[in-house]
């Protein structure tokens, strides 16, 4: 049992390799000695920006480690935009940037970074190499899906993710025909006034 009151933290910017690709991503965990449960954060379309920073660091001081892959990394890499009040919770800007790189996203490249992930967090001395779960919202909230039919992926949540019924970045079958591969506990949560998100 880890005593979650007041766990300090240390937070990084680090590289996880995949190949010839070095995924920029945002690492936060306990600063105590020990091992942890860990957490992939999937970010929204806006990229590793400060909600998703402080997500992860939310997380971390729950006692668990916790990295942000950055999931435009072939396509942007580096982009984050942050929302704007004043405009429902995002600027137009950069909800369009968002969306323009998010539609360019392909489904074997999003595995393919997710597995990296997985063995990135294997390759720290302080995770649990069994207990690795994943969050995502929106455009993360469907990798959140997709991270769930791994099987190292015990523990889902998906928050309003897009297109989980319809799309799948590419490929003809939609996401959801996958969720026989789930071998994890999987909670999905979908807003019923959302507008964006039916």
């Amino acid at each position: 049992m880890v005593e979650t009151t007041n766990i300090e933290i240390n937070s990084a910017k680090v590289k996880v390799p995949n190949g010839d690709l070095e995924i920029d991503a945002y690492l936060a965990q306990p600063a105590q000695n020990g091992t942890f449960g860990a957490v992939i954060v999937f970010p929204e379309i806006f990229g590793i920006n400060s909600n998703i920073r402080d997500i992860t660091e939310l997380i971390a001081k729950q006692g668990y480690v916790a990295i942000a892959p950055a999931m435009y990394q072939r396509i942007a890499p580096g982009f984050e935009a942050d929302f704007s009040a004043e405009d429902v919770g995002f600027s137009p800007e950069s909800y369009r940037l968002g969306l323009e790189y998010y539609q360019q996203v392909k489904y074997q490249d999003i595995l393919s970074d997710i597995q990296a992930t997985i063995t990135y967090l294997k390759t720290l001395p302080n995770v649990k190499d069994d207990a690795i779960g994943v969050i995502g919202f929106c455009f993360g909230g469907h990798v959140a899906y997709m991270a769930a039919t791994f099987p190292d992926i015990k523990a889902i949540a998906s928050f309003y993710g897009g297109g989980i019924t319809t799309s799948s970045y590419g490929e003809e079958i939609p996401t959801i025909n996958r969720t026989s591969e789930i071998k994890g506990t999987i909670y999905a949560f979908f807003g019923t006034r959302d507008t964006l998100i039916s």
